[in-house]
């Protein structure tokens, strides 16, 4: 393929392997597209699906997985730790290979158009193809999840959508954007104190005076008794996992908490997660398939 884009779906189901099975065979029928990894996480009831493909069969492979996640999900029965606001909660475009940043732009309206015209299914474009300033922060365009947009959306003015209706059905809304690769980095701690996981968070994310390009959440793992601080690191080139790993340790032996493991949802580059770090990092479960050059 001379032009390669990855797209990384999330979907608002991590306990019902059929259903995600279902969403991810609607990826996998459409050629020019092949799919790379899906992941499961029951405690936040989400499903992370990444896939490569040639710029157009990767907006048809979208479609169909939201069409299909808007069939089988239903989110007024949707409860798990990861904030969220839809069936298909985000869909982000990004380059990998004879494509620009400005190409993904492109190909997030030409999706989400389709999602808002054809599936009635209120979309807001995020990251580099938003539209407003305060909607580049995905944070910013799901809060109040699900339940606060359903009823904010029918009468306030900064809620409507970029495409589809004001109105939430049972899928919820959408965010479609573009954005660079971004590194779905989880560290868990040795203590069941979900107040120390939310210091840290709050301590490293950018949003609280923290380290740029890190988002962050403190999440309890109740069936582990443990607490996690869950991030998406947006540009690893200016915060690593590593760096951000070690922050974390001295943060939480401070605090006399011990750092149990880390987790890599989803692939990221060989450049962002090295050999060593593997090992040093304590990555659990760690696949070579996860670094996304073995996968091309």
């Amino acid at each position: 393929m001379e032009k390669l884009v990855e797209c990384v779906p999330n979907f608002s189901e991590g306990r019902r392997k059929e259903v995600v099975e279902q969403i991810v065979n609607e990826i996998r029928s459409v050629d020019g597209v092949k799919l790379l990894d899906y992941s499961m996480d029951p405690n936040h009831n989400r499903a992370v699906v990444t896939f490569v493909g040639e710029p157009n069969a990767a907006v048809e492979a979208a479609f169909n997985a939201t069409k299909k996640a808007a069939e089988l999900i239903d989110m007024n029965k949707h409860a798990g730790e990861h904030k969220r606001m839809g069936a298909t909660d985000v869909i982000p475009f990004v380059p990998l290979r004879g494509v620009t940043m400005k190409d993904c732009v492109l190909l997030a309206n030409q999706l989400g158009k389709r999602i808002g015209e054809e599936l009635g299914i209120p979309v807001y474009l995020y990251e580099e193809a938003a539209t407003r300033p305060e909607r580049k922060n995905l944070a910013k365009v799901r809060k109040g999840q699900y339940e606060g947009i359903k009823e904010e959306i029918k009468t306030n003015p900064d809620r409507k959508p970029d495409y589809g209706p004001s109105e939430l059905g049972t899928a919820g809304a959408t965010a479609v954007g573009a954005r660079p690769f971004l590194i779905a980095f989880n560290v868990n701690l040795g203590t069941s104190d979900l107040s120390i996981a939310k210091e840290i968070a709050k301590s490293i994310r950018e949003s609280s005076g923290g380290y740029p390009a890190v988002k962050a959440m403190g999440f309890d793992i109740a069936d582990r008794g443990i607490v996690q601080v869950s991030m998406n690191l947006v540009n690893y080139k200016i915060t690593s996992p590593r760096f951000i790993f070690d922050v974390i340790k001295k943060m939480a032996n401070e605090r006399g908490v011990k750092v149990l493991e880390s987790e890599l949802i989803g692939l990221a580059p060989r450049e962002a997660i090295p050999p060593e770090d593997v090992s040093y990092m304590k990555v659990a479960n760690f696949s070579d398939d996860q670094i996304i050059e073995n996968r091309l």
